[in-house]
């Protein structure tokens, strides 16, 4: 992507301002695409298969150019107002401390310790959705349930549950770390206004537990014979949430650009 064009969309006055900073980047249910920016620039960089596959040089050619060019625009400026980009460097030994504190926080092991429960349950559970779908056949032929409808509703339910708890498991760890250590640098900064880019991490976090939660609570529902296990994950999940809102009191009433002062039914004035 050539600067002139990354200056067209950095510059759009549809997009809402660092809209995507406080986000759950799943881009596919998301009614803000449109105003986004930084889905705009993933769009004209990964428009096919292969720039979107990981695994090709295409698409680390390309996260290389949405990376460098934003520098490159950030070093012109600096060089116009004469600053020192030098001296940024000095931070790193600093941010590692602050990395290696968060890593240690007791909502990050939690965290981390929800994500390895989540895979544990998963592999103890593979053979549970093939009897799933074995006893909704044969509720199929004995006519307790609809082919057409009671089966599609329930696939529907059980599928969206597990992108939900997949889509989160490990956010939760990775949103939390960003949260804590940006509270450390705040602090250690004197940073004493609000709000605080440490509470907006926070907020999609304990998001991202409320509907992980909501989704257990349906495969509870859907895996009975689960209960147990289950439940163990729910209470590990709900401690996190109550640490969480202890560690981040201010975070539910952060407000997200966007996400909680638009209507996301509501048009920009253009598009690209």
């Amino acid at each position: 992507m050539k600067k002139k064009h990354l200056k067209k969309i950095t510059e759009n006055p549809d997009f809402i301002p660092n809209i995507y900073n406080y986000c759950d980047r799943w881009c596919e249910r998301c009614s803000f695409t449109s105003r986004c920016e930084n889905y705009a620039l993933s769009k004209k960089n990964f428009t096919d298969s292969e720039s979107r596959n990981i695994n090709n040089h295409i698409f680390w050619q390309n996260m290389a150019e949405v990376f460098e060019l934003p520098l490159d625009i950030l070093k012109e400026v600096a060089k116009q107002e004469g600053i020192e980009l030098d001296i940024l460097d000095t931070k790193t030994t600093t941010k590692k401390t602050y990395r290696d504190i968060a890593k240690n926080h007791e909502c990050s092991r939690l965290a981390m310790i929800y994500g390895e429960m989540v895979d544990n349950w998963f592999k103890l559970a593979e053979g549970l959705f093939d009897e799933k779908e074995h006893i909704l056949n044969i509720k199929i032929r004995l006519g307790i349930l609809d082919a057409d409808t009671d089966t599609a509703a329930e696939a529907a339910v059980l599928n969206d549950a597990v992108d939900i708890i997949c889509w989160y498991q490990h956010q939760i760890y990775v949103k939390l770390m960003r949260a804590i250590q940006g509270d450390i640098e705040e602090k250690s900064e004197h940073q004493d206004r609000f709000p605080r880019d440490s509470h907006g991490s926070a907020k999609i976090a304990l998001i991202a537990m409320d509907r992980s939660i909501a989704a257990w609570e349906k495969m509870g529902k859907l895996f009975p014979e689960q209960k147990d296990n289950i439940l163990d994950i729910l209470l590990h999940l709900d401690r996190l949430r109550r640490k969480t809102e202890e560690a981040f009191p201010a975070a539910r009433a952060f407000v997200r650009p966007g996400f909680d002062t638009i209507d996301p039914n509501s048009k920009p004035l253009s598009f690209l």
